[in-house]
């Protein structure tokens, strides 16, 4: 016998105030718990079990009381309180009942399902209903024993919306009191239902496929919490709007709301058990009433501000407003570098000033949406603007590469990944050109490298090949066969040439014949230049002196500058000498230093002398 916990699927809340720490023992390990549930008071405090194994163990405060099994693998299983019945549902398509009374098997309900997976009893007229394989709930009547209705519910769980792989099975059932009932399916949906109507009030889609694990009913907010093993939500049982939805880091198995109250437990798959507590739905437990008291700490009690109905603009906002004009008027109050406004005029003016603002700010905003959509698609390989041939080549014969490298080999670099060769596909100013004399006698070298780049990999394969099969053939091929090769590429490569040479001269032909019918047509006429104002005509014959005085000598140009009075040469008293050139001045300089003359003999007749006034005598000092 091997003592452990199990994993619990499915939680109640207790009865009492009371932790019990409850162990199962069973034969084989990994037995779980599938379903438990808490029996009445007069019970003493007892709580049945459903085991994977078959087994249903009756346990009170002490430990295990009873253990029994059931024929077949039980899946739920629910208590009828007028009679004492415990009647259990699963892997078959009969319903047993066991007699708690009695301490007897009793006769078994018979279904016309091939499975059944849960059920339940209306608390108030005590109808049993069970959910089956095949997407249908039976409703039996306990003290008959017989059946008073059949629902379709996969037939009404699929919707214009929805996409079914298979058949939709009941995988959660629950009542709300006399009439109401709900129903979830395994491809994600959940039915509310009229007792009196064959077809649903509503059908809320989880939109994530998952069976539904629970469904619970919350009456003084008219919402229904219904649980996948992913996410819980929380919806309006009449409108289907939703109220809230959380998502565990684990898979849920069940959800627990404590009656009368806003705390919500989840039994998952993991050691510890998620608990949840929503002030909304309702106040703490009792047992742990702390919880109002944190939470009123925690919220948020926002104080209105002085300026918070205000908006602070700068001078440069107004200037763009065009609000200027009311600086300095009771409207706007100023503050540091700029100015307190009312928020409504702010917002008054601005829609005034630039009325698609919204609009504008809309179309951003989906632009940035399709944007982020799009980054999460599948990236397809994009050309460049400028140069796409010579982008596709380097792409190919990248491809062709990584085959061969090596794994320890590193990665070469990439022209296109590399910034430095980034502008060459950006700016059109490095545009290739295949018209052009270099590249159309380079461009049948290129294509026989690639060419024969294509036949060595092809060699290389097919010898790899040969080496599998055969391990004794030799590698590689004679050098006869090589230098054939290379010699026949050598040849087509020379021919090429001498074609595309042959058209560059013949196009430069034509081109020249062009330029001289060109010539003849055109007529030559005279041109006049305008001389501009100030300037004298000189000969043409300036030019040619000026050119013949570059090209002599140095000491050629120092004499006829010493004919022209332009140098002077002297001795110094150490024995140097000494020379001194005066620059020609051109005609404007001229006319510049005569002005200045002028100017300068204008003030001098306009200053009025000083002599009038002497110092008294005997006294020398500044006047």
């Amino acid at each position: 016998m091997i003592t452990q916990r199990y994993r619990m699927s499915k939680i109640l809340p207790p009865a009492r105030k009371l932790r019990i720490t409850v162990c199962i023992e069973g034969e084989k390990e990994g037995t779980d718990s599938m379903s438990y549930s808490s029996l009445p008071p007069a019970f003493s405090l007892k709580i049945v079990f459903l085991q994977c194994d078959r087994y249903v163990e009756f346990h009170s405060q002490h430990g295990r009381y009873y253990r029994t099994r059931i024929p077949k693998f039980g899946r739920d299983f629910s208590y009828h309180y007028p009679s004492c019945d415990l009647y259990f549902v699963g892997a078959s398509s009969e319903v047993y009942r066991l007699n708690l009374e009695q301490g007897r098997y009793l006769n078994s309900l018979q279904t016309d399902a091939s499975e059944n997976n849960v059920c339940d009893i209306n608390p108030i007229h005590c109808l049993f209903a069970t959910g089956t394989a095949e997407g249908k709930v039976e409703c039996w009547d306990p003290r008959t024993r017989n059946r008073v209705g059949v629902l379709d519910c996969a037939l009404s769980s699929v919707t214009a919306d929805t996409e079914i792989d298979g058949l939709p099975s009941i995988s959660a059932l629950k009542f709300n009191g006399a009439l109401n009932m709900a129903v979830g399916t395994s491809t994600g949906q959940v039915l509310l239902y009229d007792l009196r109507s064959n077809n649903p009030l509503i059908v809320k889609d989880h939109q994530y496929g998952l069976p539904i694990k629970s469904i619970q009913f919350q009456d003084p907010l008219d919402l229904i919490i219904s649980a996948d093993s992913r996410i819980i939500k929380m919806w309006n049982k009449d409108t289907g709007k939703i109220f809230t939805s959380m998502e565990p880091e684990h898979d849920i198995n069940d959800v627990c709301l404590y009656p009368n109250s806003g705390m919500l437990l989840t039994a998952n798959e993991d050691p510890k058990m998620n608990i949840y507590y929503i002030p909304v739905l309702g106040p703490a437990p009792r047992w742990c009433s702390f919880l109002d008291n944190l939470t009123e700490e925690l919220e948020e009690n926002p104080e209105s501000t002085v300026y918070d109905d205000y908006k602070f603009v700068t001078r440069k906002d107004l200037e763009n407003l065009g609000l200027a004009h009311l600086i300095g008027s009771p409207l706007l109050r100023a503050y540091m570098h700029g100015f307190f406004m009312d928020i409504r005029l702010y917002h008054k003016v601005k829609m005034m000033v630039n009325p698609f603002a919204y609009e504008e700010y809309r179309k951003e905003k989906i632009r940035q949406k399709i944007e982020e959509t799009r980054a999460q698609r599948v990236q397809l390989k994009k050309l460049p603007k400028v140069n796409k041939e010579l982008a596709l080549k380097l792409i190919e014969e990248e491809e062709e590469q990584q085959p061969t490298r090596k794994k320890k080999q590193k990665n070469l670099p990439n022209i296109l990944t590399d910034d430095r060769f980034k502008v060459m596909f950006e700016n059109p100013d490095f545009q290739v050109d295949e018209k052009s004399e270099e590249f159309r006698l380079l461009n049948p070298l290129v294509s026989k490298i690639s060419e024969k780049r294509k036949k060595k990999l092809k060699i290389l394969e097919q010898q790899e090949a040969q080496e599998q099969e055969e391990e004794e053939e030799p590698e590689g091929k004679p050098s006869d066969a090589e230098s054939s090769e290379t010699s026949d590429d050598e040849k087509g490569w020379v021919e090429e040439v001498r074609k595309q040479r042959k058209l560059l001269r013949q196009e430069e032909k034509v081109k020249r014949q062009e330029r001289f019918k060109e010539d003849q047509q055109t007529t030559l006429k005279p041109q006049f230049f305008e001389i501009k104002t100030g300037e004298e005509f000189r000969s043409f014959k300036d030019s040619a002196k000026k050119q013949k005085l570059i090209n002599k000598t140095l000491g050629d140009r120092l004499k006829l500058e010493e004919k022209l009075g332009t140098l002077s040469v002297s001795d110094t008293t150490v024995g140097s000498k000494q020379m001194t050139f005066k620059l020609k001045k051109s005609g404007q300089q001229k006319k510049q230093q005569e002005a200045e003359k002028q100017h300068h003999q204008d003030r001098k007749n306009i200053r009025r002398s000083a002599s009038h006034l002497k110092s008294k005598r005997g006294r020398r000092g500044p006047f």
